[in-house]
């Protein structure tokens, strides 16, 4: 994943930034006596984006990584929409805990972006991938990074005929999705009357899209790593932050690793999650990162 990649990033300030002042309300008003969901995972399975971290004689990737990880963002469906078997396979090699996170094919988001064509395509996507049965978690919309607040009646026909029964989250890239405050206002307020999902996005490049708005009680955050030391601390801020929205009522994280060079994702992972097992009393399982790989800590 390059989006947001620097050539320096030790000259990037990776502080992320104050709460949105209604954060802590939509927390606050979803605040429910219901226990945690935690899905932490990398954007893909396959031998070769994840180098190093499937042990010798591995036969089957994904049978592995799902038992490592309880959860992955899946990026495959954004090139094509598979056929209903092999959704039926994705379930039954997984374990009855795992879920996934599949990116919405981007015929919808970059090809007809949202257009009143998308619609039929929308309906066969979300009938294939309702063979994921309960493992089917938070679907996700990423918009083009053109695609910009002129198409705001695109994204309201779009949000107000989702079908509610499944959830659903949405990226948006252009800058000025966020830095005109009346626009974003429309566009937050949008997403939580119909309890979208806003997706918060960490990367070196695009530090104006770290808006930290939260419309639902649910924080789904694509970490994008640079390749660099400054990667670790990065995610002990994100576990203090999410250690802070649990106190104030957040019941659902679902965050997902990437690098722009896809290398270390697991051992980043498994250092996320130990940092958040520790700081919550949690127990999620820690991926095994000692394997004949020669990932480092830097």
């Amino acid at each position: 994943m390059k989006f947001g990649k620097v050539e320096r990033p030790e000259l990037i300030d990776f502080s992320i930034p104050k709460d949105h002042i209604d954060t802590a309300k939509i927390l606050s008003k979803n605040k429910k006596e219901e226990p945690l969901n935690i899905y932490v995972g990398c954007a893909k399975w396959n031998r070769q984006d994840l180098k190093g971290f499937y042990p010798r004689g591995t036969k089957d990737e994904l049978v592995y990584y799902s038992s490592q990880f309880n959860s992955i963002e899946l990026n495959a469906t954004f090139y094509r929409i598979f056929p209903v078997e092999q959704y039926q396979k994705w379930y039954d090699k997984t374990p009855d805990n795992f879920k996934f996170f599949p990116k919405i094919t981007q015929d919808v988001s970059h090809l007809r972006r949202l257009n009143e064509q998308v619609y039929p395509i929308v309906d066969h996507y979300l009938d294939v991938s309702s063979y994921l049965k309960d493992k089917l978690g938070t679907i996700f919309l990423q918009m083009h990074t053109n695609f910009a607040p002129k198409n705001w009646d695109r994204v309201v026909r779009f949000v107000e005929s989702w079908p509610k029964e499944f959830s659903l989250a949405m990226e948006f890239r252009h800058t000025d999705w966020f830095n005109d405050t009346v626009v974003a206002q429309e566009l937050y307020e949008l997403l939580e009357k119909n309890n979208i999902t806003n997706i918060l996005v960490d990367t070196a490049g695009r530090r104006d899209i770290m808006h930290m708005r939260l419309t639902n009680n649910e924080a789904f955050i694509r970490y994008v790593g640079a390749n660099h030391k400054s990667d670790y601390k990065r995610l002990d801020d994100w576990v203090d932050k999410l250690v802070d929205w649990k106190e104030k009522g957040l019941k659902n994280i679902h965050f997902f690793v990437h690098q722009n060079m896809e290398l270390e994702s697991p051992l980043l992972s498994a250092y996320f999650i130990t940092k958040l097992n520790k700081k919550m009393g949690y127990n999620l399982h820690i991926p095994k990162t000692t394997n004949e790989s020669n990932l480092t800590l830097f």
